[in-house]
């Protein structure tokens, strides 16, 4: 008993080794997106067609089109993400933990996110009134589910990759989200500060693609190696340069 014992132990402490050695061998790709040129004058979210949306803020709500960083023109709500050069016919387990979405103040809390193909999308109702989760992908199934009030959670599945798409409010037309669908865990969202990282990526040649709601994609190609980590940054530019 003991012996069997000890043989399971040994080789659970084996397999543990390898993961670690595996991990440690893997590749990171790290980068800031950043944004050039005159920024627009977008108007703050207008709520004023719903007063119980408009009491739920004291100040203006940006729009949440173009999220900039306090310094150097950081962008936020960039979807950054391997596009090619992984191994072929590779698949990748989703997460457990499902990606959440709230309906917060009258708007989709977060704006922009991924997940991964498999993975629960979660979606709650912290505020209490109506609302109505409306995707509109084109190569998932589309889907409207209502939320009222005494609704405060509902969950979805998306069982196909896609690239990124919108979800929309029909009670308030100014709520807006976009979300993408991977069928791997190697993507990134930017925060205000523009920052992302792709890690535990093999060693290979990489086509990595950031996404903007309105300003499209930009690519790069990066070559990572073993326990190597390398950097790609991207600029999006006012639309005429200006």
């Amino acid at each position: 008993m003991l012996r069997s014992v000890l043989k399971e132990a040994a080789a659970m402490a084996f397999a543990g080794s390898l993961a670690i050695s595996a991990s440690a061998l893997a590749g990171t790709i790290t980068g800031t997106v950043t944004y050039d040129g005159k920024v627009p004058n977008l108007k703050p979210i207008a709520m004023d067609a719903d007063p119980v949306c408009a009491s739920k803020h004291k100040e203006p709500v940006p729009n949440q089109m173009l999220e900039l960083g306090k310094s150097a023109n950081t962008m936020g709500n960039i979807i950054v993400r391997v596009t090619s050069g992984l191994p072929a016919g590779k698949t990748y387990p989703p997460p457990k933990d499902p990606v959440v979405m709230d309906q917060n103040g009258c708007i989709y809390q977060p704006h922009v996110f991924g997940v991964q193909q498999g993975q629960t999308f979660r979606v709650l109702n912290s505020d209490g009134i109506l609302h109505n989760v409306h995707a509109l992908p084109k190569v998932n199934g589309q889907f409207n589910m209502a939320m009222p009030p005494n609704r405060k959670e509902a969950e979805h599945v998306f069982d196909k990759p896609e690239d990124p798409f919108p979800i929309k409010c029909d009670v308030h037309p100014w709520m807006t989200a976009f979300t993408m669908v991977s069928d791997n865990p190697f993507f990134s969202v930017t925060k205000e500060d523009g920052k992302f990282t792709i890690s535990n990526l093999p060693a290979g040649t990489y086509e990595i693609e950031a996404w903007h709601e309105k300003l499209g994609k930009k690519t790069e190609k990066v070559t990572v190696g073993d326990s190597d980590t390398k950097t790609v940054d991207f600029k999006f530019t006012a639309p005429g340069g200006q």
